[in-house]
């Protein structure tokens, strides 16, 4: 039987793009994250940058040195959000089971569609064809029995890469591959095992569950269970988006309180634009602190109710921050929110006495109106007037190709 599990992923999704807006870029090296001497990250990069060496969540001063001569870019999260519309467009004409890990990845479960597109492979194929043609960037394609099989199939062969895994292959097709490939091996995980003498998937495979349980416990068993091509996890639609977050680098480390507290307002106020845009609330709320150099802090909060409304988000973000904050004042170099646990809660309705919640809903739709006629900096709040010439550097966590 034919596999009917597909994973597909963007080539260099943000410099893809790029080069499509700008096809004289085409054949350079191009850097996504902003200038060669600010105080962000990569991105993304393109295959010729990262022949220089240079990949996602580098430092761009590192980046600039290692590639002088490359293209360096500003994100424009609006435009890839666009891009990304329109692929997931293409997956939903073969199955309604699609679940999107990023803007520029997802899973199809294509088993029902055999008799209308043909088998899986085929189904990817095609939409491997139809992004190329329609859209104009490349993207590679992974076709396997099983979730995590199709994914790591899918980064074999980067960029337009297209490997099918049957079933009966599987073991054989991951054994020889290193262990760092399995989901929840990190770097960590990774010299234990090799301490052990186990090195690759296979390895895995052979000792026996019982062994890796020993050693670490329910981690072992799933390691097992994965290196033996099981994987029990249905491609789930619901799960396309768990959190949507924003940060801000700045371009100088800032100690001042209260200018950090009107960049959190700020972020905070993209956040739950974006929330309510996506037609989703959450539940949970994280804020992210980077100190010179690299030194990074989280702090979450899980409320009452789930919330799309900025002053709720500010409110519990701002009480985190100061919770967080050192005294005395260290310099932070990076301040994000993220909103997690999200539901979608489109045609619901507020509660009739909820009248706090609703005029803050209120304000919330103003401004998003104004800002979608006139521009996000068109109208700010009171709080957030200092941040606005020192948003210098932003990026968001929803995609896939930067590592927090």
């Amino acid at each position: 039987m034919e596999p009917g599990i597909l994973h597909v992923d963007m080539d260099a999704f943000y410099a893809s793009v790029e080069v499509l807006d700008r096809p004289e870029l085409r054949g350079q090296p191009v850097i996504v994250g902003g200038r060669p001497d600010a105080r962000g990250v990569v991105s993304a990069a393109s295959y010729e940058a990262r022949a220089f060496g240079v990949h996602s969540a580098m430092p761009l001063r590192h980046a600039g040195r290692l590639c002088p001569g490359g293209v360096f870019l500003p994100v424009r999260m609006d435009r890839y959000a666009e891009i990304s519309a329109h692929v997931f467009a293409i997956f939903r004409d073969y199955t309604p089971l699609v679940e999107g890990l990023s803007l520029d990845e997802a899973f199809l479960d294509v088993r029902g569609s055999e008799r209308l597109f043909g088998p899986g492979p085929a189904i990817g194929r095609d939409i491997q064809r139809r992004i190329a043609g329609e859209i104009g960037i490349g993207c590679s394609v992974g076709a396997a029995p099983v979730k995590f099989v199709a994914k790591i199939a899918s980064d074999l062969r980067k960029p337009n890469g297209f490997v099918v895994v049957r079933e009966g292959e599987v073991e054989a097709f991951l054994a020889p591959l290193a262990v760092e490939r399995l989901w929840g091996v990190g770097e960590v995980t990774a010299a234990q095992l090799r301490h052990l003498g186990l090195t690759t998937i296979g390895d895995l495979a052979r000792v026996g569950q019982a062994y890796l349980a020993e050693r670490f416990g329910e981690h072992g068993r799933q390691l097992h269970e994965l290196a033996s091509g099981r994987d029990a996890r249905a491609v789930s639609p619901g799960a396309e988006r768990k959190q949507v977050g924003h940060e801000t680098t700045f371009d100088a480390d800032i100690g001042d309180r209260d200018r950090l507290l009107a960049a959190l307002l700020r972020i905070s106020e993209e956040v739950a634009h974006r929330a309510r845009e996506a037609g989703s609330k959450g539940r949970t709320v994280t804020v992210k602190l980077r100190y010179a150099p690299f030194e990074t802090h989280t702090v979450r909060r899980t409320l009452a109710s789930a919330t799309d409304c900025t002053a709720e988000i500010f409110s519990a973000a701002k009480e985190l921050f100061l919770a967080a904050a050192r005294v005395p004042p260290r310099l932070v170099r990076l301040l994000g929110v993220t909103l997690g646990a999200l539901e979608d809660l489109r045609g619901r309705q507020l509660g009739l006495f909820d009248n706090d919640r609703r005029r803050a809903r209120c304000v919330d739709e103003t401004m998003d109106r104004i800002a979608e006629r006139h521009g996000r900096d068109a109208i700010l709040r009171a709080g957030g007037l200092g941040a606005r010439s020192r948003r210098k550097s932003e990026r968001s966590d929803e995609d896939g190709e930067v590592s927090p």
